[in-house]
C-alpha cells in the first residue's frame, strides 16, 4: 500500500473523529453553544463528519473503520480495497493502524478544540461521553447485539451502493450514518466502528483533562467487537445478496 493511501485513509478518519467527537463536545458538554442540543445533532454531526472524511480519502477507498475493511476482506467477490491496493494481510493491517491512528488523533483535536470546556469543573465526570460510547442501559450482551445489528446494516448497505449507477456515493453513507443512530442508536451511542471508540477511549485516558474520572475499559470491549463482527456478517452477506 503507497504511502499517499495510508495517510489518506488516516486523515479521513482525523476528520471523522474530530467532527464526530466534536459534535459530541458541543452537545454534552455544559457551557458550549451547543449544549444540550440532543441526539438529532449528535446523529447529523456523525453523519456529516463521514461524508467530509469520505471525500478526503478517496484514494484509500474511504473505510475509515476497520468493521468496513474486515467486510471487505471477507468477502470472496473483492480483490481490492481500492484501486491498485490489493487484499493482503499486510494491507489490512496497515489500513488498521491508519485507521487508528487518526481516530485517537481526531479525538485529540476535539481535546484541543474544546480544552477549557472540558476542565471546566462543572463537566467533571462527565468528560468520556464526548469521547467514546457508553449503554442507556449497561447489559454487556444486548448492547454486544445492538452494536452487532448497527454495523452490519452499516457494511451491507455500503456494500450496496457500490453497485448504484451515481455518485452519491458520500452523501447516501452519509445518510446511512445518521439513519443508523437515529434508529438504533439510542442503546449504545452507536459505535458501529471498533476504533471510534477505542482510539477516542485511549485519548481521555491519556490526556490531561482535569477531573475526568474513569475510562470504563470494562465496557470497551463491546465496541470493539461488536462492530467486527457485524462488519464481517456484512462482508459475508454482500457476497451473496450482490
Amino acid at each position: 500500500m503507497s504511502t499517499h493511501v495510508f495517510f489518506a485513509e488516516l486523515l479521513g478518519t482525523f476528520v471523522l473523529l474530530l467532527m464526530g467527537t466534536g459534535v459530541c463536545a458541543n452537545v454534552a458538554l455544559k457551557g458550549t453553544l451547543g449544549s444540550g442540543a440532543g441526539w438529532l445533532a449528535i446523529s447529523f454531526g456523525w453523519g456529516l463528519g463521514v461524508y467530509s472524511g469520505v471525500w478526503i480519502a478517496g484514494i484509500s477507498g474511504a473505510h475509515l473503520n476497520p468493521a468496513v475493511t474486515l467486510g471487505l476482506l471477507v468477502n470472496p467477490d473483492v480483490t481490492e480495497y481500492a484501486p491498485g491496493v490489493a487484499i493482503t494481510l499486510g494491507n489490512t493491517l496497515l489500513y488498521f493502524l491508519a485507521q487508528f491512528i487518526g481516530a485517537f488523533l481526531g479525538a485529540t483535536g476535539t481535546w484541543l478544540a474544546y480544552k477549557k470546556h472540558l476542565d471546566d469543573k462543572q463537566n467533571a465526570g462527565t468528560q468520556l461521553g464526548v469521547f467514546a460510547t457508553g449503554p442507556a442501559i449497561r447489559s454487556y450482551g444486548w448492547n454486544l447485539v445492538t452494536e452487532i445489528f448497527g454495523t452490519f446494516v452499516l457494511v451491507l448497505v455500503i456494500a450496496g451502493l457500490g453497485h448504484t449507477p451515481n455518485e452519491l456515493g458520500p452523501l447516501a453513507v452519509a445518510l446511512l450514518v445518521v439513519a443508523i443512530g437515529l434508529s438504533l442508536g439510542g442503546a449504545t451511542g452507536y459505535a458501529i466502528n471498533p476504533f471510534r471508540d477505542l482510539g477516542p477511549r485511549l485519548a481521555h485516558a491519556v490526556l490531561p483533562i482535569k477531573g475526568k474520572g474513569s475510562s470504563d475499559w470494562a465496557y470497551a470491549w463491546v465496541p470493539l467487537a461488536g462492530p467486527a463482527v457485524g462488519g464481517i456478517l456484512g462482508g459475508l452477506m454482500a457476497a451473496l445478496v450482490f
